[in-house]
């Protein structure tokens, strides 16, 4: 980081009056901080690193305050660096800002081999953060196993259920799968059916595995009751809003079967559930039927929930989950994306397999295509129909994609002329009142017709370019962030704020609506 940097980020939290994803301000204007291991830990743990500030006090608004000992600090950090496993190699950066010197440590991220980076002192258990908001939080069970599945290529779906045997399993769909199988590969109809079966992943030394259990068991949610789909419509748009007369759903179904049927059952819930249009062409008469969200991208989103899920012991209590709202449909996978992949390498970059067995099966049972097609049908279909992108969120220990059925912006639009209008006739009574200059009606009305913009969620590219500035810093640093502090702007990834997918959409319609 340079020193003009270093000024800049230090800047820019004292505008903001806060932390964030990637950044921890400390104070050290005493000494050095005695207890770093947490934020250590947090920022080595995520893919964008992160920046220790010290220099600022935030029980001063984030005033400047300097540093006690530039050199001492660094040493001091160095050494609880090499206290965390494997140890941190923090570079540091100081500059003089107001009058006072401040520091800053960059903290890289470790490789996804390594992880979890812990404090060594209280063990891989305890001592492994992540980072939540400007929070550290303790790693959950589940986190810290996700990365040591994936350093040590841990399938879950291969694992074996004892107390399941073959004649739990559909023998037709058995023979149908391996009649496939011999078609597409003559020689492997040399091999006995037992053979084939473990060739296959369907079993390992005789007992099924968990993937031949959720695509041949004849009811698979006997042996794994959670390994299924709960699928809700509710009158409103959040969970916990009431219809009318009370309800809170207005469809409620559990869904449940092999992979195969659940996928079936599960788009025949949706088509049940969203609005249908009846078009008819001006030219030639016929009649054509629009679904509120195309079919093939709700397919594909089901798909991908219940092939690419968390299989492994740390999710056994936790189903798919369908979320039908007035505005959108959410579709929730338990378990985070799988090894290096990034929301922002989704369809462009080929991922790891959490569950290859379990994949390669689907793709005969289901016609799952398992070419990594999934995210750009999802994407194209979404565009062809005219809607809104689709929003995919690597939660705390769920992947979430959400379609918009572009209701909620139309609402929103109407909502925000009316609060425009009424801003505006605010406006003038107050400058007769306060009698502004030009130069400051301006820049509201900039303002204003900034949040109509962001009506729909935009890029930083894209609100540069329309207020007609050169700079994504500018553009931040003069409107998106005095928005974003004072609410009336939001992020759609708020967990990744310097994400180059991250928009910025307009607060406050949902409630007018």
């Amino acid at each position: 980081m340079l020193e003009e940097e270093l000024k800049e980020l230090a800047e820019k939290v004292r505008t903001q009056r806060a932390e964030a994803q990637y950044i921890e301000v400390k104070t050290a204007k005493e000494g050095c901080p005695k207890r770093l291991y947490d934020t250590l830990s947090s920022f080595s743990n995520q893919d964008s690193g992160g920046i220790l500030l010290f220099g600022l006090d935030e029980r001063l608004l984030f005033e400047a305050v300097g540093v006690y000992d530039l050199q001492d600090l660094q040493k001091k950090v160095t050494e609880q660096c090499n206290q965390m496993e494997p140890p941190v190699r923090a570079v540091f950066t100081f500059t003089e800002y107001e009058g006072v010197n401040i520091c800053s440590a960059e903290i890289p991220a470790v490789d996804l081999s390594e992880r979890p980076c812990y404090y060594k002192g209280a063990g891989r258990v305890k001592g492994a953060y992540v980072r939540v908001g400007d929070a550290d939080l303790p790693m959950t069970d589940y986190e810290i196993y996700s990365y040591e599945a994936y350093r040590r290529h841990v399938h879950d779906d291969e694992r074996t259920v004892d107390r399941v045997d073959l004649s739990m399993l559909d023998r037709g769909r058995i023979e149908r799968f391996l009649n496939d199988k011999k078609a597409e590969r003559p020689q492997f109809s040399l091999l006995e059916e037992a053979q084939m079966l473990e060739m296959l992943n369907v079993t390992r030394g005789g007992i099924p595995t968990l993937a031949g259990i959720m695509n041949f068991c004849i009811y698979p949610q006997g042996v794994f009751p959670q390994y299924g789909i709960t699928a809700v419509v509710v009158p409103g748009y959040e969970i916990g809003d009431v219809g009318e007369d009370l309800e809170r759903f207005m469809d409620n179904k559990r869904i449940c079967g092999t992979i195969a049927e659940m996928v079936e059952e599960a788009v025949g819930f949706c088509k049940r559930n969203m609005k249908v249009k009846t078009i008819i062409d001006s030219e030639t008469g016929r009649r054509r039927d629009k679904t509120e969200y195309p079919v093939s991208a709700v397919r594909e989103a089901i798909l991908n929930a219940l092939i690419h899920r968390d299989y492994s012991m740390h999710t056994e209590g936790t189903p798919v989950q369908i979320n039908f709202f007035q505005d959108r449909l959410e579709i929730h996978s338990p378990g985070n994306l799988y090894g290096r992949m990034t929301v922002e390498q989704l369809g462009r970059a080929r991922p790891d397999l959490r569950n290859p067995a379990l994949a390669v099966m689907a793709e005969s049972l289901t016609g799952a295509e398992n070419r990594y097609s999934g995210i750009p049908t999802i994407r194209k279909e979404m565009a062809l129909a005219g809607l809104p992108e689709p929003i995919f969120e690597n939660r705390r220990n769920e992947f979430v994609v959400i379609l918009y059925n572009g209701t909620f912006t139309y609402h929103r639009e109407l909502s925000q002329e009316m609060f425009v209008r009424e801003s505006a006739l605010y406006e003038v009574s107050r400058e007769i009142e306060t009698g502004k200059n030009d130069k400051e009606k301006q820049e509201e009305r900039g303002v204003q017709d900034l949040l109509k913009f962001c009506i729909q969620p935009r890029l930083k590219t894209e609100i540069a370019e329309f207020m007609g500035v050169k700079t994504l810093y500018y553009a931040m640093k003069k409107y998106v962030n005095p928005l974003l502090e004072c609410g009336k702007l939001a992020m759609t990834m708020p967990e990744k704020p310097q994400s180059k997918l991250q928009r910025y959409y307009t607060t406050g319609m949902r409630e007018r609506t």
